[in-house]
């Protein structure tokens, strides 16, 4: 059973600008570009004339006094809601289940939904390359992109150096690595792989950033052009954000649609969506290798959809980082064998990963694939944070066995957060199992530090450096840390844990 109200998507585009073009369009006028394709692929005048939401993803490459407003005015329209979501990964998806939500209730007629970022004209621009033409940022502006990094550690977390996700990713990595019983090499392998195959998606994407294919052995190996940032991740195995790219929606109900005289045919329904979260810092998870979030989500979203996993055709897995995949994939229930495709773009390391909107392309990008296959089903997995905030959606040709005015699962958030381990020792000594851990490398590939997460013969967990010369951290390099035991010794001159090897 569904009303009139039940939500729809009649529009979507997405815009990738070339590497080389002289005078780049800054991040807003790029969005101002997909929205423009966007409303001109429903074919129907007026339809500006009845949007009246716009939920936008934070723009992080460039920084605007009121975004939402200079989109609205360059559009020449005038929304009574307009909401620009915190920076997270999984905000596309988390956009359209809130405006599929208000959409069913009423409370919306048409949501225009957008993100995109021109990362890499910044870039080129710092480099000398080209001038860039954009408006002026507004007077103290604040970096909000490191900001939402910084958000997401305690301030003890903070205190080791985790400026970079990357650094906790491997982590995670390791501790999944350690858990599924392969060795160093048989993990790599693995991940070279499904990274293969991703770069061959990519290559055959008009939009993806990177469309030169990869094989496992170029991915993984470390190279002068793809050289180690971090054990065990190359460059190619990370997300790749220096890129321009911008996507766009357009939400409204069937109702509406049928009064805009859309044809059927483009009509595709966002089937079933749940918004969950982890427990919020990586130290007081029960596992790191794990993700509740996901699996239950997940499970909301099948059931709202009225589908078993089984009738879904294709996925596009949040890709950030190798372990996002492995995880949500074990957590969905996707076997390793199964021949259904893991991302519909080519993942964030090869398509490029706009910051908070890269899965905002994955939703277009699946909109296309319906409209083009109409018995196709697609499930999208956004993830935000550390494995911290899950966002999935569920999309085909057909409405929702359940309305999305009936969706809570606060209860289910509740038992998520109900296996938080207390919080680690900040002030530790004694032996030290370690349960996840990471080396970094300077940009000519020499290991400099190494940080781990361990518990003690307590079972209190906490953090420490590994401060040693590099010799002996290529030495470490060669084994499997996690499962061992070192001693920690807190350092109360420098006010952090150290293990002593």
């Amino acid at each position: 059973m569904h009303s009139n109200n039940t939500p729809v998507i009649i529009g979507a585009a997405q815009v990738t600008q070339t590497k080389d073009v002289i005078l780049p369009l800054d991040p807003l006028n790029l969005i101002v570009k997909a929205c423009k394709n966007a409303i001109a692929s429903t074919c129907v005048d007026g339809l500006l004339n009845i949007i009246e939401t716009i939920y936008m993803s934070t723009i992080s490459s460039w920084i605007y006094e009121d975004a939402p407003n200079k989109l609205s005015i360059l559009l020449g329209i005038k929304p009574n809601q307009k909401y620009v979501a915190p920076i997270s990964g999984n905000i596309p998806q988390l956009l359209v289940n809130k405006a599929a939500k208000a959409i069913s209730l009423g409370k919306s007629k048409a949501v225009l939904i957008a993100g995109g970022e021109a990362s890499y004209s910044k870039y080129r621009a710092k480099k000398g390359e080209i001038t860039l033409n954009w408006p002026k940022p507004p007077p103290r502006a604040v970096n909000k992109a490191h900001k939402a990094i910084i958000f997401y550690l305690s301030q003890f977390e903070n205190r080791y150096k985790f400026t970079n996700p990357t650094f906790i990713y491997a982590l995670i990595e390791t501790a999944l690595r350690a858990a599924s019983d392969r060795s160093l090499k048989e993990h790599l392998d693995d991940i070279g792989k499904r990274y293969e195959r991703f770069s061959l998606i990519a290559s055959k994407n008009p939009y993806a950033w990177e469309r030169n294919k990869f094989d496992a052995k170029e991915i993984v190996t470390p190279t002068s052009d793809n050289r180690i940032i971090c054990h065990p991740y190359t460059k190619r195995m990370v997300a790749n954000l220096y890129v321009d790219q911008s996507a766009v929606l357009i939400m409204t109900s069937e109702e509406i649609a049928k009064d805009l005289d859309i044809d059927r045919k483009f009509w595709v329904y966002p089937m079933g969506g749940a918004d969950l979260s982890n427990i919020f810092y990586i130290s007081q998870r029960p596992q790191l290798y794990d993700s509740p979030a996901i699996r239950e989500a997940t499970r909301l979203a099948l059931e709202q959809a009225g589908l078993k996993l089984a009738d879904i055709n294709i996925f596009d897995l949040y890709s950030c980082f190798p372990c996002m995949v492995e995880i949500a994939r074990q957590e969905i229930g996707i076997a390793e064998d199964d021949p259904r495709d893991l991302t519909i773009t080519g993942g964030l390391s090869f398509f490029g990963g706009p910051f908070s909107s890269y899965s905002m392309h994955s939703i277009v990008t699946a909109v296309d694939l319906i409209q083009r296959n109409p018995s196709m089903k697609v499930m999208i997995l956004a993830n935000g944070g550390y494995n911290t905030s899950e966002s999935v959606g569920i999309y085909g040709n057909k409405p929702p066995a359940r309305s999305w005015e009936d969706i809570e699962y606060n209860d289910i958030q509740q038992k998520i957060n109900a296996n938080c381990l207390p919080e680690p020792i900040e002030k530790a000594n004694g032996s030290l199992i370690i349960d996840a851990y990471t080396l970094i490398y300077d940009r000519k590939s020499i290991p400099e530090w190494g940080v781990v997460l361990g518990h003690l013969e307590t079972g209190e967990r906490t953090y420490a450096f590994i401060m040693i010369d590099s010799e002996k951290l290529l030495k470490l390099e060669q084994q499997e840390l996690v499962g061992q035991t070192f001693m920690v010794k807190y350092d109360s001159e420098l006010q952090y844990n150290r293990l002593i090897i």
